[in-house]
């Protein structure tokens, strides 16, 4: 009847009295996925397994909700599994294990093209860098008009004195004349 909460909500009360049955874990776990809670429904599922390795249904399940997450290579070892313990059963070979292994083909194809887009992506990044003469006219003179703003800027240095009363002074010092400031300096920034 679609009553999902209210399932989980009686298999937890089973659960607080039959522990170790690997059946209700089992059953919350399909219940949680019908709600796309994957984390819980995972969790549901391999306390079922934990309960009952030997349970086909559990291991199909476990698979089912780890496919949920995405975890493709995962659920193909538990469908695996499931058929190395129960191997007629054709709902896990048809259905379950043959997508799996589907989705597992196209994660693969995916992550080939990728590193290819990734690889061609580089090689142009790589070609697109041209090649500069550094030891052009224009160049020479931008860095020789740096340079002669760098030294003018170090020839005279501002610093800003506040006080411990609060006051501020900005003092600009000559290279070879360094100003004191009185006993109360509190922070001296450049």
């Amino acid at each position: 009847n679609y009553r999902y909460r209210e399932a989980i909500h009686k298999w937890d009360e089973a659960l607080q009295l039959t522990p170790e049955d690997a059946t209700l874990y089992e059953m919350k776990s399909q219940v949680l996925m019908s709600l796309h809670e994957m984390f819980p429904a995972v969790h549901a599922a391999e306390m079922a397994v934990q309960r009952n390795p030997r349970s086909w249904d559990a291991w199909q399940t476990l698979g089912r909700a780890q496919l949920g997450l995405g975890e493709i290579a995962l659920a193909i070892r538990s469908f695996q599994v499931s058929l190395h313990i129960f191997p007629m059963n054709p709902e896990v070979w048809k259905e379950d294990l043959s997508w799996a292994r589907k989705l597992h083909e196209q994660q693969k194809a995916t992550k080939t093209e990728a590193m290819q887009a990734l690889a061609n992506k580089k090689e142009l990044a790589q070609e697109a860098i041209p090649d500069y003469d550094f030891e052009s006219d224009e160049i020479v003179a931008v860095c020789a008009a740096i340079a002669e703003k760098e030294k003018a800027l170090s020839a005279a240095k501002t610093v800003v004195i506040v006080s411990a009363s609060g006051t501020v002074e900005t003092v600009t010092e000559k290279e070879n004349c360094s100003t004191t400031p009185d006993e109360t300096l509190f922070i001296r920034a450049r």
